[in-house]
């Protein structure tokens, strides 16, 4: 055919043609990997700091009140203020500060605080971590975000 007028062409659009996307650089496995080690080294410092500070205030009673709160059910309050405070604020965890990653929505934007809590959430389905196994983790691919390196913004 020629180039006379075809009506079952895609419609073109000066503005639409113009425009540059930016392709937006997923993190690594490693990266993440590394931003989670890092992660961890902060939840526990962190963890340190809650229980020294609450001891400063509350004294021998605040000690007593922690050794009543189960391990675990103080540790996962822990993890979910952790990253729902970083990631709810700037996009990052300080493991993501360090190494240079940071959390977007599929439209590469800041994610609204129903996806950040979501993603915290997902953390806590056993066996989540064997999901970056696959094309993405669970705690991503749920909430619908991407972890991205920060330069490519």
């Amino acid at each position: 055919m020629s180039s006379e007028y075809n009506p079952y062409s895609a419609p073109a659009s000066a503005v639409a043609d113009n425009v540059e996307f930016k392709r937006l650089e997923r993190a690594t496995k490693g990266l993440r990997f590394g931003t989670l080690l890092i992660d961890y080294v902060f939840i526990w410092v962190f963890s340190f700091l809650v229980g020294i500070v609450t001891v400063l205030i509350f004294g021998p009673a605040g000690a007593a009140t922690l050794k009543t709160i189960p391990p675990f059910a103080l540790g996962i309050v822990i993890v979910l203020f952790f990253y729902t405070f970083f990631e709810g604020i700037w996009g990052r965890t300080p493991g993501k500060f360090i190494l240079g990653t940071v959390v977007v929505n599929a439209k590469g934007e800041k994610p609204s605080l129903k996806q950040i809590v979501g993603r915290t959430f997902c953390r806590m389905i056993p066996f989540e971590a064997f999901s970056f196994f696959g094309e993405e983790g669970w705690h991503d691919s749920i909430p619908n975000t991407r972890v991205v390196l920060k330069r490519s913004l």
